[in-house]
């Protein structure tokens, strides 16, 4: 695997790992969402979570974004 890594240009290589980022930062926003849904139906004690899972994963999307910009070369 390594040696089709470095075989990509330095962009490729830039985007690939953005997209992942980005990925990742919306599984972690979407599970910070379930689980304020079972805490919602029930399913899970209510101590003012889900309010705080849902600005989390608010917070997770929103500087995801703006921070995964290109700065600099690979």
């Amino acid at each position: 695997m390594d040696a089709d890594w470095n075989a990509l240009s330095d962009e490729t290589q830039l985007a690939v790992t953005r997209e992942a980022l980005h990925r990742a930062a919306d599984t972690i926003a979407s599970q910070a969402e379930d689980l304020a849904s079972e805490i919602d139906a029930g399913r899970l004690a209510d101590r003012g979570g889900p309010d705080a899972l849902r600005l989390f994963a608010a917070l997770v999307r929103s500087r995801t974004r703006e921070r995964l910009v290109p700065a600099g070369h690979c």
